[in-house]
């Protein structure tokens, strides 16, 4: 893709998720994410599919998929969600159309206030499920989205892992965050999700040797390798692999995905610093992320007595 396709869409050089999400009703109560109610103005597949044509249509080979239009967090805006592919890859994208349906932003909105970052902070001190590495009353709460078929999040764990070993005041928790995009995450995750609830240590170890063998891994040899790879973590893989197969982990599995959603993960590896989100991980220098963490700190409320 050249430099005019990543201006105009900002394509950030990460995994990204190109499912939708179902909207619900504003909640009732203070403590739930806003979801909009509004109506806002949606333009047509047929004028998203033009746009595109007239976007792209110069460069050989490049092709793209609506995966949904609709109305974004932002009132009077629509969300458009789209696939390009091309010779680099698949990636997702979005666009933010305006009411009058002359003019797209590309790229995130972010939360804006006095306390920007408190909802998704909020939200997540609720409903975190994953394993969780850290002083339990550090004052910095870091919470991980990832994939282990993503080959970003394989390049962030150890500036992640670098993080966790220097600043003693943060708690990282790993939720399970697999693209619809990746042939074998879903599966990855379902064998995560199990050796974390038989053994918060192996997991780890689990994580790093699937991330290792990230490229060797296959959809036909998958439940081999990440078998093999739980029984080296120190948990019986046969046990794991039988977890693994059940509904019960694969809705737990779905209900991670839904809290990423929720907190508006798009892509893979995303992290979450009491709130802040960072989406490009990779692309972020390490001592800026050390200085977030240690900002974070010294912003926490004081422990309670």
């Amino acid at each position: 893709m050249d430099g005019v396709l990543k201006s105009v869409l900002v394509l950030c050089l990460m995994c990204t998720m190109v499912s939708g999400q179902q909207t619900d009703p504003k909640p009732e109560k203070k403590d739930q994410p806003y979801v909009p109610t509004f109506s806002a103005r949606l333009p047509s597949e047929e004028t998203v599919n033009s746009f595109l044509q007239q976007t792209f249509g110069y460069e050989p080979g490049m092709s793209w998929k609506v995966i949904e239009i609709r109305p974004a967090a932002a009132e009077g805006l629509a969300e458009v969600l789209i696939q390009l592919s091309s010779a680099q890859g698949k990636q997702g994208s979005k666009l933010y159309v305006t009411a009058d349906g002359k003019h797209a932003i590309a790229g995130d909105l972010i939360p804006f206030g006095a306390k920007p970052f408190e909802d998704a902070r909020e939200t997540l001190a609720k409903k975190v499920f994953g394993p969780s590495i850290g002083p339990s009353a550090a004052p910095v709460s870091i919470v991980e989205f990832s994939d282990l078929q993503c080959p970003f999040c394989k390049q962030a764990q150890p500036t992640i892992d670098k993080l966790l070993s220097e600043e003693k005041d943060a708690r990282l928790t790993f939720q399970n965050f697999p693209l619809p995009m990746h042939n074998w995450a879903a599966k990855g995750a379902q064998y995560a999700d199990c050796v974390a609830r038989k053994s918060p240590e192996a997991f780890w170890t689990f994580v790093h040797a699937t991330f290792d063998q990230q490229s060797d891994i296959t959809p036909e040899n998958a439940d081999e390798k990440l078998t093999a790879n739980a029984e080296k973590a120190g948990v019986k893989g046969k046990e794991i692999a039988s977890c693994a197969a059940s509904a019960e982990t694969a809705g737990r599995v779905q209900r991670s995905i839904q809290l990423g959603t929720e907190v508006e993960v798009t892509g893979t590896p995303t992290l979450y610093i009491n709130g802040r989100r960072i989406s490009n991980v990779t692309g972020v220098p390490y001592e800026v992320l050390k200085q977030l963490v240690e900002f974070s700190a010294k912003q926490a409320p004081p422990a309670a007595p």
